[in-house]
């Protein structure tokens, strides 16, 4: 799905020009402004050749349905049609959030005195039958995706080494990053902005995060 005329965030709500959240948002508009500039670069690119678009909305897909938001998810999968993809790949994308479906973040920290922090949870590796219908570069960006979204305390160069291996670039492996840092951003956005539609109330003080890289990942449902 193309955003570059609606704004992504605002279609996911459905979000209808001069309602209380559009006002809400528009209290914002350097925030709103960079939030779709980041979607539109991530999604709407103007060089390919390290990531298709299929791969990012795959991606999109993928981290969407293990946050348990069906509107993103939908949207997402929207753009995953208008990408191009058959409905092989679209089963298997879903089928890779089923599997990997979990509760975090959790995860192991590396650094001494930080032990007790450590929590046991799902380490998801692609099943078999479903890395063969993505592909082998898809299946090991969707592992990837899944370790940032609930393991982001084991990220390591050995699971950088496991995207060169797939064959993922240099510039494909960062833009994975990015790709998976926004959406936790933007899910993040979307989930706060459902929250007070739903108290259907739009306090003057309400604020939404201004800085997709400072947001971190939280799994709210499952």
């Amino acid at each position: 799905m193309s955003s570059t005329e609606h704004d992504a965030v605002d279609t996911i709500l459905g979000v209808s020009p001069g309602s209380p959240l559009d006002e809400l948002r528009r209290r914002r508009p350097v925030t709103r402004d960079n939030t779709q500039a980041s979607y539109l670069a991530l999604f709407e690119p103007d060089v390919l050749s390290d990531a298709s678009l299929p791969e990012r909305f795959a991606v999109g897909v993928f981290v969407a349905a293990l946050h348990g938001d069906a509107e993103a998810t939908a949207f997402y999968q929207q753009g995953l049609k208008a990408a191009g993809s058959d409905d092989a790949l679209h089963t298997a994308v879903f089928e890779a959030a089923k599997s990997g479906a979990a509760l975090g973040p959790y995860g192991e920290y590396r650094e001494p005195g930080l032990q007790d922090e450590n929590r046991p949870g799902l380490r998801w590796a692609t099943p078999a039958a479903i890395r063969e219908a993505l592909g082998e570069k898809l299946g090991a960006a969707l592992e990837h995706a899944h370790l940032l979204v609930f393991r982001p305390r084991e990220a390591s160069p050995a699971a950088l080494g496991s995207l060169v291996k797939a064959g993922w670039s240099t510039t494909g492996i960062v833009t994975l990053s990015q790709l998976v840092a926004f959406l936790a951003y933007q899910l993040r956005v979307v989930s706060g902005l459902r929250l007070l539609a739903a108290a259907q109330t739009v306090p003057a003080t309400a604020d939404i995060p201004a800085n997709p890289a400072a947001a971190q990942t939280v799994r709210t449902g499952s």
